[in-house]
C-alpha cells in the first residue's frame, strides 16, 4: 500500500510531498503518460504548489517524471529492458554484499540478524502481511552487514527500481510467500558465516525475483492485447 498522506507529518511538507508522489508512481496508481498538475495536487493535499513543484523536480531529476511539451508534466515509463538491466546489476552487486557480509560477520551483526531471522519467522506465520516494508527492511540488513559504505550506497540508490519490480513481481502466484522464505534462508546462512552458500542463496533469489517481473510484464502485455 502507498504511502498515506499525513499533513502534520514529523517530515516536512516538502519531503512528505516527494515521499507521497513517489509511492504512487512506483505502487502502480500513477501510470505512464498520467499527467501531474501541481493546482490539481496541491488542492488535493491541502498544501502551496512550492513543495509539490519541488517534489516534481525531484522526482524528474531522477527519471520517474518528464515534462512534455504542451501537456506538462507527465508519469515516466520505465521500460521492462531498464528494470531487467537493474537486476542484473543487481545480481553482481546484492551477491558481493553476502559474500562481505558473512565475510565480516561479528557478534553484533548475529545478533541483529538472530532479531530479523526471527521477526521474518514471525511475519511468516503471520495473517496480516505487510510485504513491501519487510522487504525493504530485509535488503537494508544486508547491505549494512556488509560493511560497505560505497557499496551500500550504490545498492540503496536502486531502491526504488528494486521496489517497483518486487511489487510487479507479486503479481505472480505464491511469489511474495518465495521471497520472503528465500530472504530467511540468506539471513541465516549470513548469520552462521556460510560465505559460498549465501552467495548461492542470493543469486538465486535475485533470478526468481526477475523471472517473476519478466512473468508480470507478459501477462500485462496479454491483457493490453485483449
Amino acid at each position: 500500500m502507498h504511502e498515506k498522506w499525513v499533513a502534520d507529518d514529523l517530515l516536512s511538507i516538502r519531503e512528505r510531498a516527494y515521499i507521497y508522489l513517489k509511492s504512487l508512481i512506483l505502487e502502480g496508481e500513477l501510470k505512464p503518460g498520467d499527467r501531474l498538475i501541481e493546482r490539481e495536487l496541491a488542492n488535493q493535499l491541502n498544501i502551496s504548489r512550492t513543495p509539490i513543484r519541488e517534489a516534481l523536480f525531484r522526482l524528474e531529476s531522477q527519471g520517474f517524471v518528464k515534462t512534455v511539451p504542451r501537456k506538462g508534466v507527465v508519469v515516466s515509463n520505465i521500460s521492462s529492458e531498464e528494470v531487467v538491466e537493474v537486476f542484473n546489476i543487481l545480481s553482481s552487486l546484492e551477491v558481493l554484499a553476502a559474500k562481505l557480509a558473512a565475510q565480516r560477520m561479528d557478534e553484533k551483526t548475529q545478533e541483529i540478524l538472530d532479531e530479523k531471522i526471527a521477526e521474518l519467522e514471525t511475519f511468516l506465520n503471520s495473517s496480516h502481511k505487510d510485504y513491501e516494508t519487510i522487504h525493504i527492511d530485509m535488503n537494508m540488513v544486508l547491505y549494512n552487514a556488509a560493511k560497505s559504505p560505497k557499496l551500500f550506497e550504490m545498492l540503496s540508490g536502486l531502491t526504488d527500481y528494486i521496489q517497483m519490480s518486487a511489487n510487479m513481481g507479486y503479481e505472480t502466484p505464491g511469489r511474495k510467500e518465495q521471497a520472503m522464505k528465500e530472504h530467511l534462508e540468506i539471513m541465516k546462512a549470513l548469520r552462521n558465516k556460510e560465505v559460498e552458500l549465501a552467495e548461492s542463496l542470493t543469486k538465486i533469489h535475485i533470478e526468481n525475483s526477475k523471472r517473476a517481473y519478466i512473468t508480470s510484464v507478459e501477462k500485462r502485455k496479454e491483457k493490453e492485447k485483449k
